[in-house]
């Protein structure tokens, strides 16, 4: 990392009910002019990240933010700037934004954004805007497969859009033809879905990438060779390490005691926030957790929830 000093900013992912963002093009005679960012702007001397959000999102757009919870925080090196990208996302305000400093706005979907250039430090965060808010974790060894396969279905039909492919103590033919059923039918509703276990697996099998538990990522230096990588994190050494590998998420667990581990230590909610507010990638929150608590988790700086049996009920 240089040693130029670093530009704080708040950075505001203001997020539609249908999961549109607000893009916006910066104007001439800055740096990067005519490239799309998300709003935002530097934290003044002093000021709180949540105050100089507000700040900026009223002076530059002329809304009044009523519900922004953390998200990620990335550093990147510019050419002309070192800035640290503290990502709020923003999810109620009062007003409709419209240019006060000359910008011209737009409404984009993460998976679908057509304007350009994006303002390189952005690649990522559009990418990460793109992951669903819950994330299934297979249960077939316990269910059946058969079982598992018709709630599959109806979680598929109820709109759940990421799955991780996890049952490891399926015999190998067995586990490869339930990751293979299990692509087909997600794909058939615009799912994706992660394989907990070998990159092969994964190829074989059709699937998006690949899920690392904790052991498996510690022995990794680099990130694998496919498009959707995601990691299990218990603390921040294993939360930093797989940001190294630039995996593009994380689960974050035991959040809360669980039905699997009773009595095992949890984070607790303040250092999952803290946790998940320093990740340079977004961050689901496992354990204790059911599909209602979505709002909560995010409230505390996740993307959304990760879940075991809540999927599949």
């Amino acid at each position: 990392m240089s040693s130029v000093p670093i530009t704080e900013v708040a950075a505001a992912v203001i997020t539609q009910p249908d999961g549109r963002v607000l893009l916006a093009r910066r104007p001439a005679g800055k740096a990067y002019a005519g490239y799309w960012e998300f709003p935002g702007g530097k934290v003044e001397p002093g000021e709180s990240l949540d105050a100089a959000l507000s700040r900026e999102l009223h002076e530059e757009l002329g809304i009044v933010v009523t519900r922004a919870c953390r998200w990620i925080t990335r550093v990147f090196e510019y050419p002309h700037a070192t800035v640290r990208l503290n990502f709020f996302r923003v999810f109620e305000w009062q007003g409709t934004p419209h240019p006060h400093e000359g910008q011209v706005f737009s409404w984009q979907l993460p998976d679908a954004v057509e304007v350009t250039p994006l303002l390189p430090a952005n690649f990522p965060i559009v990418k990460a805007l793109s992951l669903p808010t819950v994330l299934g974790i297979s249960h077939a060894e316990s269910l059946g497969v058969d079982t598992f396969l018709a709630r599959l279905d109806v979680a598929l039909h109820n709109g759940l859009r990421l799955i991780q492919l996890r049952d490891k103590t399926l015999p190998e033919e067995a586990r490869l033809h339930l990751a293979r059923e299990t692509v087909r039918r997600a794909r058939l509703h615009g799912a994706r879905v992660l394989v907990n276990g070998p990159l092969d697996l994964a190829r074989a099998a059709g699937a998006d990438g690949i899920h690392l538990d904790s052991s498996a990522a510690a022995s990794l230096t680099a990130r694998p060779d496919c498009e959707w990588v995601g990691v299990s994190c218990h603390d921040g050494a294993e939360l930093a390490h797989a940001a190294s590998l630039g995996a593009d998420f994380a689960l974050l667990s035991p959040v809360l005691p669980t039905l699997t581990h009773p009595g095992a230590a949890t984070l607790g909610w303040d250092a999952f926030s803290t946790l998940a507010a320093a990740s340079p990638i977004p961050v689901y929150g496992l354990g204790g957790l059911g599909r209602e608590d979505v709002a909560l988790a995010q409230s505390h700086g996740a993307h959304g929830v990760a879940l075991l049996r809540g999927a599949w009920t």
